[in-house]
């Protein structure tokens, strides 16, 4: 899970080398927090929230696959 928000992130930005994901694991759910550089922030939430929130579809369907459950947050 952390890859796929690491590649899309990275896409998306202007300084992919910024991009820093970190993923907490608990026993049913995985909280994975991605960092951007500020300038790149927008970017990644996208206007009124639909980048972010067809990242957090995507990361829903795929843990989904795996019987699991994602969560992820935009950190500043």
């Amino acid at each position: 899970m952390r890859e796929l928000i690491e590649y899309i992130a990275k896409a998306l930005v202007d300084n992919p080398d910024d991009v820093a994901v970190s993923e907490v694991e608990g026993e049913v759910t995985s909280v994975i927090e991605l960092r951007v550089a500020k300038s790149d922030l927008g970017k990644v939430i996208g206007k009124e929230g639909r980048t972010a929130r067809a990242m957090r579809t995507l990361l829903t369907a795929a843990s989904t696959k795996i019987k699991k459950r994602a969560v992820l947050e935009i950190i500043e």
